[in-house]
């Protein structure tokens, strides 16, 4: 990771028509953000204008920059990414939009993957008219995976007290059961806990594995996932050393807020993990694509294109989904830079050294003085 004196923190505009400039231009209207990044916007100034006619924002500008080298440190910059043929339509789902979302994404992840930039931040994107030759993808997550070639990685939503990862994500509720393998369980723990580790900065985490069936199954009765195949994935990791505690019904677990009691919690289907999560923090939320070679989180909600251009979109997931990128950063350098030169380690338990009898001429002195 190269080091920086400052993070350079690129933003996806995402889809045109929803709230995407909305959340971000009210982010970065707070200058204090300029105190933990240098943000880049990867989208169109011309949109950006047409937001903050519509938003009625009148104290906020942009800097138009060329690259990313360019940006202002004590500025809020775009990229202009677009033709000037752009056409907005707010609160719709239109082609256009779709094709608009493409190219901010492509050049941004290419300045990820070339360190111009530390982070990437991405606006919500609608998922069916991003569809194109470009972008054959259920979604962010998977687009990324593909693009940094990884052979897997965990949807992981976060907020300040709750961590919580899917073993099958964005697939039809019919093919979860077949979906989920004791290797795919087995792989899912892996990647959470060593995300808690390196990106959170949690030295022995502590891993809640959900039920698939209700009741945990209840021995059987109601399905056999939780014995076939989810408990010998956690006896399997826990032969590596990962704490991994299950299986919880998902009811009960939230309910009477045993979560409080982990690091990360993974459910085993997107609604049966993201539920509980958006109805306890839907505000503050933050996505995070774990098990990436690099950085990227965005906000926990949608395009809302029924709040479009309404200035009522809340922007406080969008900055939490920065700020927590800029931490994540900076736990992964520190924990670079301490696993980069280990201590030699020592044996401390000395005994073995110390001979079962002394000489004669060495024996202690037991006598009271």
């Amino acid at each position: 990771m190269k080091n920086r004196d400052q993070i350079i923190a690129g933003i996806t505009h995402g889809d045109i028509n929803g709230v995407g400039y909305e959340v971000i231009i009210k982010t970065l209207a707070d200058n204090r953000v300029m105190d933990s990044c240098i943000p880049v916007v990867y989208g169109s100034p011309k949109v950006a204008a047409y937001h903050r006619k519509a938003l009625n924002i009148s104290n906020f500008s942009f800097n138009n920059v060329r690259n990313a080298e360019e940006a202002n440190p004590k500025r809020a910059n775009i990229i202009n990414c677009l033709d000037d043929n752009v056409r907005v339509e707010l609160g719709k789902s239109t082609e256009m939009a779709g094709v608009s979302a493409i190219k901010p994404l492509e050049m941004a992840v290419d300045d990820l993957a070339a360190e111009r930039i530390d982070i990437i931040v991405t606006a919500p994107i609608n998922k069916f008219n991003i569809q194109s030759e470009n972008f054959n993808f259920p979604g962010h997550t998977e687009y990324l995976k593909h693009k940094f070639d990884v052979s897997d990685v965990l949807m992981l939503l976060v907020s300040d007290n709750l961590r919580v990862g899917v073993v099958t994500g964005h697939i039809p509720l019919k093919d979860v059961p077949s979906g989920i393998t004791k290797e795919l369980v087995v792989r899912k723990i892996e990647i959470m806990n060593k995300s808690l580790i390196m990106d959170f900065g949690i030295r022995k985490p502590r891993i809640a594995v959900l039920s698939l069936n209700p009741h945990s199954g209840d021995s059987g009765l109601l399905g056999e996932e939780e014995n076939e195949i989810i408990m010998p994935a956690i006896e399997e990791v826990a032969e590596k050393g990962i704490l991994a505690f299950g299986t919880y019904p998902s009811d009960g677990f939230f309910g009477s807020s045993a979560f409080t009691n982990f690091d990360g919690v993974l459910a085993m289907y997107h609604d049966q993990g993201l539920t509980p999560f958006k109805a306890l923090a839907m505000d503050e939320g933050v996505n995070y694509t774990a098990g990436l070679p690099v950085i990227r989180t965005s906000p926990s909600h949608g395009t809302a294109y029924e709040l479009a251009g309404e200035g009522r979109a809340s922007e406080k997931s969008f900055r939490k989904a920065l700020f927590l990128g800029c931490d994540i950063y900076k736990n992964r350098k520190m924990y670079d830079e301490i696993n980069s030169n280990p201590l030699k380690h020592h044996n401390l338990d000395t005994r073995s050294e110390v001979p079962d009898e002394l000489p004669p001429d060495e024996e202690p002195n037991n006598e009271q003085e």
